[in-house]
Order: structure tokens, then C-alpha cells, then sequence
């Protein structure tokens, strides 16, 4: 099969590397807005570069796989959709719920595959927590804390686009949840704090983030974010339950240090980055993906999974925004008993 990779930036790299030594796959055609980028990278790879997007399309390809900045996600979707295209997509579909019903729609109306790029559920750590969870072991759950805190902040210029915090980081550490649990997320009373550098203050956004959710089972989580974490990468989840409690992330390189006389010493190498942490669960969900697209198996992560967790980053952002809770129902995108449309 021949897939077209449109974006050829760190993860769009990651992704097309994948690809390209992956036996069932025969060729790729990268394409880039920085065209000299995308050929440098398809000259390393053996691989074909084209011009632009209207290539992909015109040359002919299986599917396709999206890892572009977000604001253009929800167009290239559509436009592979109505070209009758599978498409891999990373998340998320776009920065607001109108834009991601919009390109929901095209892909029902097509009748195509849309996977999304929610990494964590092909990592072993969160795939062990989800079978801890339905096995049964925890018992009832009580409690569940999910973190995510990357060691430097991004560009400056890249903020404005980025969604916010909310939409950004912790939309990964509310679909883990949601994915890990088996519930839905009811309510929210989510705040933040700006009190880093100022680029945060000037995009209107917050370096610092939390926020706790209420799940319809009356399970609590509190889920946190930070964009300045000098230790390292940090992302974890803890799910305490009446009967065990365990944690995702702890091993070796979890960049924390135990202030305790007999406790574990630092890491001595601890994760820098998500393309670190998280790089067999990247190469798994491309590999998922192109068993979707031989009928090998069912979509893992289809766009309405991201649309769920895209209406809880809506929610806390709305009460980071007017500081109260904020029930999930109040954000649009839900069908008429509550369910997600």
C-alpha cells in the first residue's frame, strides 16, 4: 500500500519512519509546508516527496496519515474523507467541538476509517492500569491522579496554536482516563496559574494546570499539567482503589526523587520528552493502524473518542475561565441522554 504522510515535523517524522520500514507498506509521499523539509526527510528514508497537499491526492495513495499543525487538521480530514481515504490523524481533530462535529460528519457521511493519535492506550503501562481496572483487582475504584509535566516549554509562537493547556496536554491524561476506567467524566472544576514566564500570560494561556472530575460511578481524579518541570518528563496515573492501588509511569527514569532516608534514588536518566517516553506506544498505534486498514482489526481510537475528551478539555477551560464547576452537558457535542454524539 502507498500511504501520503502530510507533515514532516517531530512527530509527522516519528510517524513516517514507522511507516516506511513497516512490511506491508510499500511507499510513502511526504509532504510538508516547509516543501525543503519533507524532501530532506524523504531523501533519508528512500521515500518520495511531493510539493504540496494537492499532491497526495492526485498521485494516488491507500490513506492518509495527518501530523500537521492542528488548525488544519479538520480540513485535511474532510478532503480525505470525501476522496474516500482512510486517515490516520493526530489529535486533536480541531481546537473547538463545532469544528470537530463538522469533520465527523464528512467522515461518517463517507463511510471511512478516521483513527486518532491517542498514544497512551498503546503504551504497556496504561494498558496494564485499564486491566487492573476491568479485572477487578482494585476493587471499587476511589481515587484516580493523572499528571503530565514536559521538562522546557514550548516556542513561544507555537502557544497561540496550540489550544491552551487544557486542550493541549491534559486532553491525552483525560482520554487515558476515560479509556483506563470505563466511565464518563460528569463534571468539572478545573483552575491554572500563569505565574511562569510571560509568553503564557501573552497567548492567554497558563504554564500550570489542574483539575478535578467527577466520574458518573462517583470515582474522583484529579488530573495536572505543567510546562516548565526542571526534573524531567513527567506523565503518570495512580488508581487507588478498596483493594490495590498501582501506578502507571514509575519505573527507573520517572524524573521524581524520594525524600525519604531508605527511599529510591533519583533517576539517573530521566525522560526528557513525549517522543521518549512514549515511542513504542507511537510505533504500536501506526502498526494498529495499518491492521485497520488490511481488516485485520476494528478501529482502536475513532474520532468520537477524541471528541469526548476534546468536550473535557472544553469544560475545564470554561471553568478555568469563569472559576465553577462545570457539568459535561453543558458542553455541546452530547446527544440527547448526555451520550457524546
Amino acid at each position: 500500500m502507498r500511504i501520503g504522510v502530510i507533515g514532516t515535523g517531530r512527530i509527522g517524522t516519528i510517524h513516517a519512519r514507522t511507516l516506511s520500514r513497516h512490511r506491508e507498506v510499500g511507499s510513502l509521499i511526504l509532504t510538508d509546508a516547509d516543501p525543503a523539509r519533507a524532501q530532506a526527510l524523504a531523501h533519508r528514508l528512500g521515500e518520495t516527496a511531493a510539493p504540496g497537499v494537492d499532491e497526495i491526492f492526485k498521485w494516488g495513495v491507500d490513506a492518509v496519515v495527518i501530523t500537521t499543525a492542528t488548525a488544519a487538521h479538520a480540513e485535511l480530514i474532510g478532503r480525505a474523507a470525501r476522496s474516500g481515504l482512510p486517515v490516520f490523524c493526530e489529535k486533536p481533530i480541531a481546537l473547538d467541538v463545532p469544528g470537530t462535529l463538522q469533520a465527523l460528519a464528512e467522515v461518517a457521511a463517507a463511510g471511512t476509517v478516521l483513527q486518532m493519535g491517542f498514544q497512551r492506550r498503546f503504551d504497556a503501562g496504561y494498558a496494564g492500569a485499564r486491566e487492573a481496572v476491568r479485572s477487578g483487582r482494585l476493587g471499587r475504584l476511589h481515587t484516580v491522579r493523572a499528571t503530565t509535566c514536559d521538562q522546557s516549554p514550548p516556542p513561544a509562537e507555537w502557544l497561540p496554536l496550540s489550544g491552551g493547556l487544557f486542550r493541549d496536554t491534559l486532553i491525552h491524561d483525560f482520554d487515558a482516563l476515560r479509556w483506563v476506567t470505563g466511565r464518563e467524566v460528569v463534571e468539572v472544576r478545573a483552575t491554572g496559574s500563569d505565574a511562569g514566564p510571560a509568553m503564557f500570560r501573552e497567548s492567554g494561556d497558563v504554564d500550570t494546570g489542574a483539575a478535578v472530575l467527577t466520574l458518573d460511578d462517583g470515582t474522583l481524579a484529579v488530573a495536572t499539567a505543567a510546562r516548565l518541570n526542571g526534573a524531567g518528563y513527567d506523565a503518570r496515573m495512580e488508581l487507588a482503589g478498596e483493594r490495590d492501588t498501582v501506578v502507571v509511569g514509575l519505573d527507573d527514569r520517572t524524573p521524581i526523587a524520594s525524600t525519604e532516608p531508605g527511599g529510591p534514588p533519583a533517576a539517573d536518566k530521566p525522560w526528557t520528552g513525549f517522543l521518549e517516553r512514549f515511542g513504542p506506544a507511537y510505533e504500536a498505534e501506526l502498526n494498529a493502524f495499518v491492521e485497520v486498514l488490511n481488516g485485520e482489526r476494528s478501529n482502536p481510537c475513532d474520532g468520537g473518542e477524541a471528541l469526548r475528551a476534546l468536550r473535557i478539555s472544553e469544560a475545564c477551560e470554561l471553568s478555568r475561565r469563569e472559576r465553577r464547576p462545570v457539568p459535561l452537558a453543558e458542553i455541546e457535542g452530547a446527544g440527547p441522554q448526555g451520550e457524546t454524539a
